[in-house]
């Protein structure tokens, strides 16, 4: 498996960097099981995305114009409750949140009441009965870092859709960090985000070329 590093200033390049990545060197494939099964979708097999200044506006990309946005603030700020809260719909099989709402708490009081030098702050998403769902949750783990007085989040994705989730994803995580760096006390840090599913589906592939003129 070849190991794709990205490193970039902030969010929206970032997303622009990997979308340039996944459409020149993304392996092509008939999704078998998952979503969009029978289709096909381009895909790196493992990325490493470094951003420096995650907290840079705007959080979500601007794109072209005639290209549709893959995201927008107002989505986000819908978003962001279901990540750091357990309420869960009707129809939901899980919410992020359900996991992480008290392993956010959790997080803050371990820094607060123990110092920063530690590694034990990591938060999970998922458990054991997860493999059964059909479809299970992509982020599995937040863990973070306070270093030099600014707190770090290190995420890993099992499975991560560039094109739509990418963007929502990584700016919501980005405000969590923000809050709970805020409950601490430190300045805000880096994200590195890491996955070996990342990828754009064929619909969207017409679309990601216009955004990078490739």
């Amino acid at each position: 498996m070849d190991i794709s590093i990205i490193k970039a200033r902030d969010l929206s390049e970032a997303w622009f960097l990997c979308i340039r990545k996944v459409i020149a060197e993304g392996q092509e494939y008939k999704i078998e099981r998952g979503s969009y099964a029978g289709q096909k979708r381009k895909e790196l097999d493992y990325v490493v995305v470094k951003i420096q200044h995650p907290r840079t506006m705007p959080l979500v990309p601007d794109v072209p114009q005639g290209v549709p946005a893959p995201s927008s603030m107002e989505y986000v700020e819908s978003y962001l409750p279901y990540l750091m809260a357990s309420h869960k719909g009707k129809d939901e099989q899980y919410t992020y949140g359900e996991f992480l709402e008290n392993q956010i708490a959790k997080v803050i009081k371990i820094y607060k009441k123990d110092g920063h030098n530690t590694n034990q702050a990591c938060m999970m998403v998922g458990n054991k009965n997860s493999i059964y769902l059909s479809d299970p949750p992509c982020l599995r783990m937040i863990d973070t870092r306070i270093q030099d007085r600014k707190l770090h989040f290190i995420v890993y994705f099992r499975s991560w859709d560039l094109w739509a989730g990418f963007p929502s994803n990584l700016a919501a995580i980005q405000l969590l960090k923000e809050y709970m760096a805020g409950e601490i006390g430190v300045n805000d840090g880096e994200i590195i985000a890491s996955s070996k599913g990342l990828h754009i589906y064929e619909y969207a592939w017409e679309l990601a070329k216009q955004t990078v003129k490739f």
